[in-house]
């Protein structure tokens, strides 16, 4: 499932106004010059995207340039605001919550193309989109997302259509996870992290703790051997709150599996089949009572072998100013780009102000004045109360809000995480 329209996972953004850090610099600001089209043809704001990036920059956009000169490229007509499905795989928000007309979040006025983008050429500063038809600009704002690839596994997606599996990563699936969750009796819950870059490296294991506290307040949870079979080497990248994360798991008694990569889903047998990445072509099947899954993920296809794209297919910006390395005219934001950073709603909302400032200043034919620092959050859900709140920055280290220790779990992290982070999405970040 593309990741055009649904945003990011984790959802804890700076409170209230999304306080963001300064700082930028920047390469040559000559344009590369196209003919301009007509105007249905031509936009001098082109947004390829309309996701949590790519609305919130059309927003910004159209303060900047004014309505009429911005267009949104998005084939979707639904926007989802992702990180609830969390809380939806673990049955305590509904998935209609989650979702939106996408003409609802559309910035008034912007134009909204229903269309896919199908090719990107940044020499001619022009897209090409479905039925060939062409789109100029003069300035493009990339904002893509990233890629779902259950199909990677052997055995997905049609394994989804059996029950004891799940994955909160997809509007199809998510639900199953609840579902599984609830019809769980005896053996094995297993929880897989990919061997690729994922969006939101906290949600694979959240549902693993929302698992476990719906179990004891069951009554199943002596029935359960909980594991998480992860591809890294560690629970969580910030030596932090990863301390804190190994205790709560030593007193749930949680198996953690390390260098264990799904390769296959044998759902008929409910078995799953993990490579050893320590010991290649070495395998282990696991039978499993439950089984959520959390895909491999990739850029999108189109940004494949593109211009625009690094050796493997991520957006090639700039770290600090979100410029583009080699095209002054053309920038990125979120998931879709190759900032050395996890890919989150918070980090987006942090992105978009710096990235807002980097663009006046190229209209202007100035130099940028911030700089991205990588700022990042995601709220680990440890409970059906209890949140530990991450932020962090391109180095690994605590780049945190309140003045507490945030890798404490705490009850009103988890209601701003459940209740205020949602609205503020609907009502703040996108407008």
């Amino acid at each position: 499932m593309s990741a055009i329209g649904v945003v990011s996972s984790c959802s804890c953004l700076r409170p209230g106004v999304w306080l963001l850090k300064p700082g930028m610099q920047m390469s040559s600001f000559g344009l590369h010059t196209a003919a301009r089209c007509a105007a249905k043809d031509y936009y001098e704001v082109l947004v390829l995207g309309g996701g949590t990036g790519g609305i919130t920059m059309s927003a910004r956009m159209k303060r900047k340039v004014g309505a009429e000169n911005v267009a949104v490229v998005e084939p979707s007509q639904t926007h989802y605001y992702q990180p609830l499905w969390t809380l939806v795989g673990g049955g305590a928000k509904q998935l209609a919550a989650s979702a939106r007309p996408t003409r609802s979040v559309m910035p008034k006025g912007v134009e909204w193309i229903k269309s896919q983008v199908t090719a990107l050429d940044p020499d001619k500063n022009c897209v090409w989109l479905e039925n060939d038809i062409k789109i100029s600009y003069k300035y493009l704002i990339i904002a893509l997302g990233i890629s779902l690839h259950y199909e990677k596994i052997k055995g997905l997606p049609e394994g989804f259509q059996y029950p004891k599996i799940g994955s909160n990563y997809s509007v199809h699936t998510v639900e199953k996870t609840w579902k599984a969750l609830q019809d769980f009796k005896e053996g094995n819950a297993i929880f897989t992290f990919p061997n690729t870059p994922v969006k939101c490296a906290g949600a694979p294991q959240k549902i693993m703790y929302l698992s476990d506290a719906y179990w004891r307040k069951t009554g199943k949870r002596s029935k359960a051997n909980i594991m998480f079979n992860t591809s890294l080497g560690v629970i969580f990248g910030v030596k932090k709150y990863a301390d804190a994360l190994l205790e709560i798991i030593k007193e749930r008694n949680i198996a953690v599996n390390y260098k264990r990569n799904l390769v296959e889903v044998r759902a008929d047998k409910q078995e799953a089949v993990f490579e050893n990445l320590e010991k290649p072509g070495e395998t282990e099947v696991h039978k499993y009572e439950m089984l959520h899954v959390t895909p491999p993920m990739g850029p999108p296809a189109v940004l494949i072998n593109s211009p625009v794209s690094d050796a493997i297919g991520w957006v090639d910006l700039d770290k600090e100013t979100l410029q583009h390395k080699k095209y002054p005219n053309v920038f990125g934001i979120g998931d879709c780009t190759n900032l050395p950073t996890s890919k989150t709603a918070a980090a987006v909302a942090a992105q978009s102000g710096v990235l807002d400032r980097t663009i006046s200043l190229v209209m202007k034919n100035q130099l940028p004045t911030k700089k991205y620092d990588g700022y990042t959050s995601c709220p680990l859900v440890t409970g059906y109360n209890k949140v530990i709140l991450a932020e962090f920055d391109y180095n690994g280290q605590p780049l945190e809000t309140f003045p507490i220790d945030q890798s404490k779990e705490r009850i009103t992290m988890y209601h701003m995480k459940a209740d205020m982070m949602p609205f503020l999405y609907w009502n703040a970040l996108l407008k």
